[in-house]
């Protein structure tokens, strides 16, 4: 009779301790998305004014590797030039106007 009740109280017990996991029936997620657009641009079609600021100082010591028209979701744009100096690789960032953005 005891093992009876030992067992009873066990079972009990064992099924007040169990978890019960939900299912999730609607996830919720979450992405932003980026409207920044990088469209390639060739060397030789950049604007005269961002291709003498690339052919001023100090920028002509660097050799324009390749470039991107840069448009941010706020309509304003850039020109990245990605630029080679020996073993260095480094990127200008110029407005169209051919000044050079920090």
């Amino acid at each position: 009779m005891k093992k009876i009740i030992l067992s009873a109280a066990f079972l009990a017990l064992a099924g007040l301790t169990t978890v019960s996991a939900n299912e999730i029936k609607n996830p919720i997620l979450t992405t932003v998305q980026d409207s920044t657009t990088k469209v390639p641009v060739e060397l030789k079609n950049l604007p005269d004014s961002v291709q003498k600021t690339l052919q001023s100082e100090p920028v002509k010591a660097w050799t324009p590797v390749d470039a991107f028209l840069v448009t941010n979701p706020d309509k304003s744009s850039y020109y990245l030039i990605n630029v080679k100096k020996d073993q260095e690789i480094g990127s200008l960032k110029i407005d169209k106007d051919g000044k050079i953005i920090q």
